[in-house]
């Protein structure tokens, strides 16, 4: 649907006489205007649905903002065959809500692991002397070179599961990737990191195979 008016007022006008339906078929040529009408009458609505999962008005706020962005990007999968616009949105703002609060609930099970392991590490793991300890430092620096080579998602997933220790689960959560492309960015990082590391020194590492 294109409008064509001589003021932003007309224009404003036609869009309060639309159905959320040709609302929304506006956004999916790229009306702006017609997308500020949709917040404007289902924004609270929207944030309702938001509040019933999230419950930090901040996260609640910033994802609301996120899921009219989404609208403006997913406009063309809209069919009113399927139904009303405004469930299509109620849909799209759960899914997302459901999807923030996991990966939220990711990070608070991280930081509260990684508070026991600080609280109950050792004094000898902070405090490590000796040859080992210049032999273990050179081989992180070059782990931590050879890692920094690697193509960006490859690179994180490698960090968090061998420097950050999570799990590729919690990865997946965490970034909101799907898990079967988390092991395969694992995968490769470590077979590339394992080639590296036999053309720098001629030798096997067993603990880098991929298997």
């Amino acid at each position: 649907m294109l409008y064509s008016f001589d003021s932003r007022a007309e224009l404003q006008s036609s869009l309060e006489t639309q159905t959320d339906e040709m609302l929304l078929n506006a956004v999916k040529t790229n009306c702006k205007e017609a997308l500020d009408e949709l917040y404007r009458r289902h924004h609270t609505t929207l944030r309702a649905v938001i509040a019933r999962v999230l419950h930090n008005d901040q996260s609640i706020e910033d994802l609301l903002q996120e899921v009219f962005v989404e609208i403006w990007r997913l406009a063309t999968r809209y069919s009113s065959e399927k139904g009303k616009a405004l469930g299509w949105m109620i849909t799209l703002t759960r899914r997302r809500s459901i999807d923030r609060l996991r990966r939220e609930q990711a990070y608070c099970r991280v930081e509260e692991r990684y508070q026991k392991e600080t609280e109950t590490m050792p004094d000898a793991w902070t405090q490590r002397r000796g040859d080992d300890d210049v032999e273990w430092a050179d081989m992180r620096r070059v782990l931590n070179t050879i890692v920094d080579t690697l193509p960006e998602p490859q690179r994180i997933a490698i960090q968090m599961a061998f420097f950050q220790g999570l799990s590729q689960r919690e990865i997946s959560a965490v970034t909101g990737s799907p898990l079967g492309t988390i092991k395969t960015r694992v995968e490769l990082g470590i077979r590339k990191i394992g080639s590296k590391l036999r053309e720098l020194s001629g030798e096997s590492f067993p603990f880098f195979s991929a298997a």
